[in-house]
């Protein structure tokens, strides 16, 4: 889509250069699919391209400590291609089995693939944004920097607030995402359903069993924010039903042509449960399920009658 409310473009990456009227741009695919508007109702008059940054896409070990660090211009298909580099063939990290069906969550055309960035999948902020299920479901840590030198981090859990809402103040800018190697090393499960073999992900949940006993589950897609929930150790059915009510209420559910509140509710009840019992069993007789299919299957007849209308 043309933009044409655009002055001029500038290449950097320092936050120094930005005032009022500017959008930093790193693959562009919601600023060039919603055009001008995509932000608010004042277009963008200048464009901060990052793409001269020359950030290294993943690196290993950097300096906020042991595990992996992706740059924010990281692509999705530098991401997905992680599995296919030797370097990244650790079998002390097994949640790396999670890059895969998050990528494929995206749906996406080659275009998007292989523009489409890690900071820009973080700071549009929807829902069902992959990138943001894979860095909050293993405690990715943001680096974000701000005009005067200034630099903060915050907790990728976090960082998102709303449907297209984030923490960034204005002229901050996304440098990175921290996925620690305690994470990194638990044993995972992954959850994925949408209403449609091509749509948007209506559910995604990402459980993770740190250490062998403790349990973090992960809800992204059926609520408008992450929402996360710890346990000192994996909890029976009944008290996982009752913590996911108390941590999410009615009206975080998200709600769109993608899935009623309803039924993410009842979904993420199901699919919390099968995280559960799945991380319960001993690691070799549980199910492969994360892998580059979407889990569980989609969704039956009987599982769409609370959003018959719904589509992709």
């Amino acid at each position: 889509m043309d933009m044409n409310t655009i002055e001029a473009v500038v290449r950097t990456a320092d936050p120094a250069d930005w005032r009022d009227g500017d959008a930093w741009l790193a693959g562009g695919t919601v600023l060039f699919s919603y055009g001008s508007y995509a932000f608010g109702p004042q277009p963008p008059r200048r464009l901060l391209d990052l793409g001269a940054a020359g950030w290294p896409a993943v690196t290993v070990d950097g300096e906020s400590g042991p595990g992996l660090e992706l740059a924010a211009t990281c692509t999705v298909a530098d991401l997905y291609g992680l599995q296919d580099t030797l370097a990244f063939r650790r079998t002390d990290w097994p949640a790396l089995d999670l890059i895969r069906p998050c990528c494929d969550s995206f749906v996406a055309s080659f275009k998007v693939w292989n523009m489409s960035t890690v900071g820009g999948n973080l700071c549009t902020s929807l829902p069902a944004g992959p990138v943001i299920s894979l860095c909050a479901g293993l405690d990715g840590v943001a680096t974000i920097l701000g005009p005067g030198g200034a630099s903060r981090t915050v907790p990728v859990a976090g960082f998102v607030t709303g449907d297209g809402q984030n923490g960034l103040a204005p002229g901050e800018l996304l440098r990175s995402v921290h996925l620690p190697a305690s994470a990194l090393s638990a044993r995972v499960a992954f959850r994925r359903l949408s209403l449609s073999n091509l749509g948007r992900s209506g559910v995604l949940l990402i459980g993770r069993l740190d250490g062998g006993t403790s349990f973090v589950l992960t809800v992204t897609a059926a609520t408008k924010r992450p929402v996360q929930l710890r346990f000192g150790q994996l909890p029976d059915a009944a008290g996982l039903a009752a913590a996911l009510d108390d941590a999410i209420p009615e009206g975080l559910y998200h709600d769109d042509i993608h899935g009623l509140p309803a039924w993410r509710r009842d979904m993420t009840h199901r699919l919390a449960e099968e995280i559960r019992a799945e991380l319960a069993a001993p690691a070799d007789t549980a199910p492969a399920t994360v892998s580059g299919d979407f889990w569980p299957p989609q969704p039956t007849a009987a599982d769409q009658t609370a959003a018959p209308q719904e589509g992709a």
